[in-house]
């Protein structure tokens, strides 16, 4: 399910069943150095994660990509969106990004860090492969948290 006014009806209805939420972690850098590479992070990372929740729909809610440029970048953030989320009653957050400065508090909350891969050129076909091999990595890691008690 998607953080969208038609999809937050139907999570509000089957609440007890959708436990899980995805939060995409999306850097924003506009300078010219590395603009283009902030570009593909962003398409590889919003492609990937609703990737995923398609193949897990009535079991996630994915929430809109958190964005942030490097001088917003804080580590007290995914921690207190983790609280908000366990609070609404989420029992698994879980942040996904391509920035590897999120591995650092990968000990207080759950980040899956993934390098992006370069989809804009990609047939329909090939990207389709690619985010089905990089579900395959992160099928683990979300299965492992959801059978945990």
């Amino acid at each position: 399910m998607y953080f969208n006014a038609s999809d937050v009806t139907s999570f509000m209805a089957q609440k007890d069943f959708i436990d899980t939420a995805i939060v995409p972690l999306v850097t924003v850098d506009l300078t010219p150095e590395k603009i283009k590479q902030s570009g593909t992070d962003a398409d590889f990372l919003l492609s990937l994660t609703s990737f995923i929740e398609q193949q897990f729909k009535g079991r996630l809610l994915l929430m809109p990509p958190f964005s942030y440029s490097s001088t917003l970048k804080n580590e007290d953030m995914p921690r207190q969106l983790e609280t908000q989320l366990h609070n609404a009653g989420f029992k698994h957050v879980f942040f996904i990004t391509c920035d590897h400065f999120w591995t650092n508090i990968g000990d207080e909350v759950n980040v899956i860090w993934l390098p992006a891969i370069p989809l804009e050129s990609m047939d329909k076909g090939v990207k389709n492969s690619i985010l089905e091999d990089q579900l395959r990595q992160v099928v683990p890691m979300l299965s492992t948290k959801w059978t945990q008690i």
